[in-house]
């Protein structure tokens, strides 16, 4: 396998883990998934140098985004703004009380 083979094939794996991770967590959006990997297969007749490269210098950009978008997402979350965090708390909460073997009560809501 060749050197261009090899980043072609590094480069779609991590657009893919993105688009499954950040965008098409759902089955409803497995359009996105099947658009890359459409991408990929019609242009995986290049021959041109320059063109390959610059095939895969886009998806690893767009990887890039859709990673930075979603840290950007986390740490909006995460410096409350202008979010409910009571939810995010509970999940927090929760979580530490289960990794010493306790479970938070259950809240009535009338």
């Amino acid at each position: 396998m060749s050197a261009e083979a090899l980043q072609v094939a590094k480069a779609y794996r991590h657009l893919l883990k993105a688009v499954k991770n950040h965008v098409a967590k759902e089955e409803a959006k497995r359009h996105f998934r099947d658009y890359v990997a459409e991408e990929f297969r019609n242009n995986g007749k290049l021959s041109d140098l320059s063109a390959i490269q610059q095939k895969i210098k886009l998806a690893r950009d767009y990887t890039f985004l859709l990673n930075s978008v979603h840290h950007h997402k986390d740490l909006l979350f995460s410096y409350n703004i202008a979010v409910d965090r009571s939810n995010e708390m509970k999940r927090v909460l929760g979580k530490s009380a289960a990794s010493v073997g306790l479970q938070l009560p259950v809240v009535y809501q009338p």
